[in-house]
């Protein structure tokens, strides 16, 4: 009898398999991190190595299973989900020859040449593909053609994670729209590979699985996968999806017009649509959603979480010391200190991660402005709420790009991922939005997308927006404080040109970028 539910997700840090029993509780979770190790021959080259991380996959699937003590056999299905953009090559007998994780960035001079001799193809292709170079395949592809010729003359499909994940598992090779779309290689309207793509940029075309929708049945676990994993032999295996598409089902952002926020190392906002259409200036991300007829806008922050890092670390070291002296988290006593600190930080701002240029994607010097030499009003938690408020800042920039391009603002937000687990973060998101902020339950909300997916392939589900409003519940609503949210919308303008300043100096070689796009 079908009891459980099966999720793997290879994330960008770790690989974890998860266990959700019917009603979309998680039981059981085995997580194993992995790190994707530079090539010394290739500065900022982030290679995926296919044997260890399979090696890893494999324990974790194990491991869960063991670990929640059922059969195997009461498994009704299983699927994947995994970081987006990263991609794999095999050749013509199906056997994986080159991986790059996601943020692999060793194609810069690859950018450049495509710049150089195809000048306004970039925004040709954003136009049909939704993607821009900065983070989708073709770079990466034409680095394969320039600098590892052998390997390229071998390759004879492309993949991401979450299709070599299901490959592992069945032998069959496909790919899907959510995942697959971030390459730059697929049509958004058709939702399917367009070989003219490759052909425009002087590559081979003849590379490309054939493409399944989230929720079918890519085929049955097999006897060798069996036998590795622990699954037992047969069992279904459907098509998942992108990590931020799942994350979506999994907290209940399903339908058009629909919209979440995941706040974690990078801040991504994904707001739902019914048409495939792109922004006329460029500037915003467009994919496909995991659920067919839908497609996402998404706006990325760069870096707010590894900021929180970098803060915490750099100058809360007693914060850091009482909490593992009384047993509590040190970002929850430093919220404390940070909530005495009025909104608007005495009028302190800071620049960090800029509202989203896709096409030209630059970010200023990481920079303190603005603040006197008062102790008493200017201390470290007046320069930890002002990371918090940029973030937000960054995050209202990002529903207005969205806005102009759709003519919507969604009415409220599910807010998820490690940020939300922040009173204060949450509420200063709310304030500064000026609309509800809703904080779901679940933790492991791509996981939980799958296992969704993974149910509704095998028909325990009949639909998935239904189910994932009912499995995705909502923990607690923040309501803006309208006061604030007003100053917040005056601070919002003038954060806006300290911000363009900035970028200036850095486009004046004064000051070095937090981060740049290859080739900008």
């Amino acid at each position: 009898m079908a009891k459980y539910l099966m999720a793997i997700d290879a994330g960008t840090g770790s690989v974890r398999a998860v266990l959700f029993d019917l009603a979309g509780n998680q039981l059981s979770c085995s997580q194993h991190e992995w790190e994707h190790s530079e090539d010394p021959r290739y500065p900022g080259s982030m290679d995926f190595d296919w044997i260890h991380n399979w090696d890893l996959a494999k324990g974790c699937i194990r491991e869960v299973i063991s670990s929640a003590h059922i059969d195997p056999r009461e498994i009704a299905a299983c699927s994947t989900t995994c970081m987006r953009e990263g991609i794999i090559l095999y050749d013509a007998q199906g056997r994986e020859i080159w991986a790059c994780a996601n943020v692999d960035a060793r194609a810069n001079d690859e950018v450049i040449e495509l710049l150089r001799k195809y000048p306004g193809l970039e925004k040709e292709l954003y136009r049909e593909s939704g993607q821009s170079y900065a983070l989708d395949a073709l770079p990466r592809l034409l680095w394969v053609k320039n600098k590892q010729p052998d390997i390229y003359q071998a390759a004879s499909k492309i993949g991401m994670f979450n299709d070599w994940l299901i490959y592992r598992l069945t032998g069959i090779l496909s790919a899907e729209p959510s995942n697959g779309s971030t390459t730059g290689l697929m049509n958004l309207k058709t939702r399917t590979w367009d070989p003219s793509i490759l052909e425009r940029c002087e590559l081979k075309s003849d590379i490309f699985p054939s493409v399944m929708e989230a929720g079918s049945i890519v085929g049955p676990v097999s006897s060798k996968a069996a036998a590795e994993t622990g699954l037992a032999e047969g069992t279904p295996v459907v098509v998942g999806g992108g990590d931020a598409q799942l994350g979506c089902i999994g907290v209940g952002a399903v339908d058009a017009n629909e919209a979440a926020i995941f706040g974690g190392s990078f801040w991504q906002y994904e707001y739902n649509t019914n048409r495939a259409v792109t922004d006329s200036q460029c500037r915003v991300r467009v994919n496909c959603h995991a659920i067919k007829d839908v497609w996402q806008y998404e706006a990325l922050a760069f870096k707010p979480g590894l900021v929180m890092r970098w803060f915490r670390d750099g100058f809360c070291q007693l914060e850091k010391q009482r909490a593992s002296e009384i047993g509590c988290d040190v970002y929850d006593l430093m919220n404390q200190e940070a909530e005495k600190i009025p909104a608007g930080c005495y009028g302190m701002m800071c620049t960090f991660s800029d509202v989203m240029n896709f096409i030209s994607w630059k970010h200023a010097a990481p920079t303190f402005t603005n603040f006197q030499l008062d102790p008493a009003k200017f201390n470290r938690y007046t320069f930890y709420r002002a990371i918090l408020e940029n973030t937000a800042l960054v995050t209202k920039g990002h529903m207005e790009l969205v806005q102009e391009s759709t003519g919507h603002m969604p009415s409220e937000v599910i807010f998820a991922s490690g940020a939300s687990k922040s009173p204060l973060w949450s509420q200063i998101l709310a304030d500064v939005l000026g609309i509800p902020v809703k904080v779901p339950a679940v933790k492991e909300a791509t996981a939980l997308g799958a296992a969704l997916i993974a149910g509704y392939g095998v028909g325990i589900y009949d639909n998935i927006s239904d189910t994932a409003k009912k499995l995705a519940k909502i923990d607690h609503t923040y309501l803006p404080d309208m006061e604030n949210h007003r100053l917040y919308n005056e601070i919002y303008l003038v954060w806006k040109k300290l911000y363009a300043a900035q970028l200036a100096l850095t486009n004046e070689g004064l000051t070095a970028p937090m981060w740049s796009a290859p080739g900008v």
